[in-house]
């Protein structure tokens, strides 16, 4: 039942976002659309066959098992039902937050994460797009969480159906009104707002880390309002993965395993960041990185 409710949910999303990239794209796309799909949807089917085989119900089980035998925060201490449902998904979105921080902090996580940021284009494919370790890694961080904190199982369930449709909507290559973008920014993540998260230039990969509540961003001071050369002008992906061909669905099984350990997000080495044009420097003066 949670898994059809979560695929449910999920299918519906996808399918709307697809439709709405047809009808109101962003941005002009730079690659064979069929070809990224291709190899996007062949590293999604690699992670549901992964999380099949291995831990793929994990945080679940882990609300259940915590629920039953009485463990973890909310199961010790007595709340209401609807603060402690609040509490425990605010916690969740939280730590997901942290975790994508963390994923650019940390070299051997960042070589794991670099995966989903290489992709030269971006669109609702994009945000499913994740190496299987770097999956299997997050269900586990998941799931010890949840039994920590004693989260009820179906709250657990919604977090993971709203983590998903968002994964989804701000990758999606959509065109929405700016003054309807800036509304839904105060609550949630949009794609406007996630797209500066992967441009080509550090100083905007490093903003804008959340993926379904925008809070953290404004807490943390990591929000940028928009890329300094504007959606349609700002470059995507990675400077060292320019070339498609060079991106197929095994070499991005192994890509984590090549190349040395430096450059990654958060400590670009002068050789891996990107070539600043004059525009780019004027842009970012301009632009400044809001709480």
């Amino acid at each position: 039942m949670e898994g059809i409710l979560r695929f449910g949910i999920f299918l519906v999303i996808f399918v709307v976002v697809a439709a709405l990239e047809f009808t109101h794209p962003k941005r002009a796309l730079t690659q064979n659309r069929w070809r990224r799909w291709g190899t996007n949807l062949g590293i999604i089917m690699v992670n549901v066959i992964a999380q099949r085989l291995t831990v793929g119900a994990l945080a679940f089980t882990a609300a259940l098992y915590a629920q039953q035998h009485g463990r973890g925060l909310f199961n010790v201490v007595a709340l209401p039902d609807g603060v402690e449902w609040v509490a425990a998904f605010l916690i969740l979105d939280f730590a997901i937050y942290l975790q994508h921080v963390m994923s650019h902090a940390l070299p051997v996580f960042w070589r794991l994460h670099r995966v989903h940021h290489a992709d030269l284009d971006l669109d609702l494919t994009s945000g499913l797009r994740f190496h299987p370790i770097e999956i299997l890694v997050s269900i586990v961080y998941k799931a010890a969480l949840v039994a920590a904190i004693g989260a009820d199982p179906w709250v657990v369930v919604a977090f993971e159906a709203a983590l998903n449709a968002a994964a989804v909507f701000t990758h999606g290559n959509i065109r929405i009104p700016e003054s309807l973008d800036t509304a839904l920014r105060w609550a949630v993540c949009t794609p406007d707002m996630h797209r500066v998260h992967h441009s080509i230039d550090p100083r905007e990969t490093n903003t804008n880390f959340g993926f379904f509540l925008s809070v953290w961003d404004r807490l943390c001071g990591t929000m940028r309002r928009a890329p300094a050369l504007g959606h349609e002008g700002m470059v995507l992906g990675l400077a060292e993965y320019r070339d498609q061909n060079r991106l197929g669905l095994l070499r991005l099984l192994v890509l984590p395993f090549q190349g040395r350990m430096g450059g990654y997000s958060f400590q670009q080495d002068d050789g891996d960041a990107p070539a600043e044009t004059p525009q780019q420097a004027n842009a970012v003066g301009r632009t400044a990185t809001v709480p």
